[in-house]
């Protein structure tokens, strides 16, 4: 059988991680099979385990595919000439275009995080990465004099996140939640944490 040109295995690879995040979005970790993912994606076993041995696999090669398109959009908004109104634009993404079921499947995997070691591994991982990019970047703009927290920074980012997080959150359990009316307020109290300099 002839070896696939590497863009071919790249695009079949997002093609079953864009399947499974599909069943574990609607119908949770624990309910997902593999033959789930492999009907989703119209796929042999076979076909999958080339690329994926086991659910844990998947969800390493999500959280990998999270982590890029995350570091894309924070380089933005630290490039950005307001950053405040970059943050709005992220909040904008994350709690208003995203869909509330890809906020309920990053749920379902913290919580799998805190029962399969695998999984937390994972979980960790990526978590660590979000606090430290915050990190460097809250340092970043303190040393440039463009924000001036009361804070530390990492009590900070950690307060911060908790804001974040509790948007995140609300959007994936509330169906009645109205993140387009919170977001602004939600905004205020970052803006009041970071101190940003006009």
């Amino acid at each position: 059988m002839p070896k696939l040109r590497p863009e071919t295995q790249q695009a079949r690879r997002e093609h079953i991680l864009d399947a499974a995040e599909r069943c574990i979005a609607n119908a949770g970790f624990h309910r997902t099979t593999m033959q789930d993912i492999c009907r989703a994606a119209a796929i042999s076993p076979g076909a999958l385990y080339v690329y994926f041995d086991s659910k844990e696999a998947l969800i390493a090669g999500i959280s990998e595919r999270d982590r890029q398109e995350f570091a894309e959009r924070l380089e933005a908004m630290a490039s950005a000439p307001d950053f405040m109104q970059a943050l709005a634009a992220l909040g904008q993404q994350y709690f208003l275009a995203d869909a509330a079921k890809d906020h309920r499947m990053a749920i379902d995997i913290g919580l799998e995080a805190t029962r399969n070691e695998r999984v937390g591994e994972i979980f960790r991982r990526f978590d660590r990465y979000i606090v430290e990019s915050f990190e460097a970047l809250f340092e970043k703009l303190k040393a440039e004099g463009r924000i001036a927290p009361a804070l530390d920074i990492p009590t900070t980012v950690k307060a911060f996140l908790v804001v974040a997080d509790g948007m995140f959150w609300r959007r994936a359990v509330d169906k009645d939640f109205d993140a387009e009316r919170l977001l602004p307020a939600a905004l205020k109290l970052i803006e009041a944490l970071l101190n940003p300099s006009r």
